[in-house]
């Protein structure tokens, strides 16, 4: 698929990507993903450059997007970063305008999140055993749980981000933004047990929190394998690092009603990013209000009554 014209300014944006935006590697790397399909698109129409491209071109890309079988979420993504790569060339002289905006993005559903409830979550993070890799996996989780963390956070924490002391940890996220995060009781005593561990490894390479057993530090994927067999193990279904997140965020914003806080902890530049979750306390209290009030009772059983 190479082509020079294509290739040159997609090496542009992706240093721009990275030097004038600082983006994180995963948003660098979905980027350049959706660029591929992007490119391929072009140069089965016989477009010679990204110069060439149209509002009706990008429409039929949409359309091939859909026939291809990705979910709505996905083309809404590919479009977004087609958008902001087009902008670029606008600001580079090689577009008039940009041909993206008035391409209608797929319609978003409004699916909520997958969570853990408080039981489930006591449940996964009671690892027994003492070997070594329990010790680790137990931090894990306790961490995610207890801080809301990004996954691509927790496998960047070094030694310096840890303030233990004070209940705290440093981490860096979208953006390259820093932000101080609380870390409770339960994680600060896994993490005081695991720290030790892993500096009993002879090998380690570096001030990684998280390491493999040769001594380098956790990748994002290694990372989601050991949460995934944990979950299998301990609950006997599917869980990733994402999930804590979600329910992290859900059970603060029950307890506490504070949605700001969540924004804060969580790392969300937008409140209504954060706003899911009020969708998720809002289905938590319709149940406790379903299995509470009187008159909610009373009304379930009148409608049994009548449906017989």
């Amino acid at each position: 698929m190479a082509n020079t014209g294509f290739d040159q300014r997609r090496a542009e944006f992706r240093y721009y990507l990275v030097h004038d935006r600082s983006s994180a590697d995963n948003t660098v790397k979905s980027y350049q993903h959706d660029l591929t399909r992007l490119q391929r698109f072009c140069i089965q129409q016989n477009l010679a450059d990204w110069s060439e491209l149209t509002q009706s071109h990008l429409r039929e890309f949409s359309a091939n997007c859909f026939e291809d079988g990705l979910a709505p979420a996905s083309i809404r993504r590919i479009l977004a970063s087609t958008r902001t790569f087009l902008s670029f060339l606008v600001r580079l002289g090689d577009l008039k305008e940009n041909p993206a905006t008035g391409v209608r993005l797929p319609k978003a559903t409004n699916k909520l999140p997958t969570t853990l409830d408080a039981d489930q979550m006591k449940q996964l993070v009671e690892i027994k055993g003492e070997r070594w890799i329990d010790y680790r996996d137990r931090a894990i989780l306790e961490l995610l749980y207890s801080s809301g963390l990004r996954l691509s956070e927790l496998v960047g924490l070094d030694d310096q981000s840890l303030q233990l002391d004070d209940a705290l940890v440093r981490v860096t996220g979208k953006g390259n933004k820093t932000r101080l995060v609380p870390i409770g009781a339960k994680a600060i005593d896994a993490l005081r047990a695991w720290l030790p561990k892993r500096d009993e490894t002879t090998h380690r390479l570096n001030q990684a929190i998280f390491i493999t057993q040769r001594g380098t530090r956790m990748s994002p994927r290694s990372v989601q394998l050991r949460v995934s067999a944990r979950g299998q193990q301990q609950l006997f279904t599917p869980v990733h690092p994402h999930m804590l997140r979600h329910s992290f965020a859900t059970h603060v914003l029950e307890s506490s009603s504070d949605l700001r806080a969540v924004q804060e902890m969580l790392g969300h530049t937008d409140i209504s990013t954060t706003q899911v979750y009020t969708h998720l306390d809002f289905q938590t209290l319709a149940r406790s209000y379903d299995n509470a009030h009187p008159r909610a009772r009373r009304t379930r059983q009148t409608n049994r009554e009548t449906n017989k």
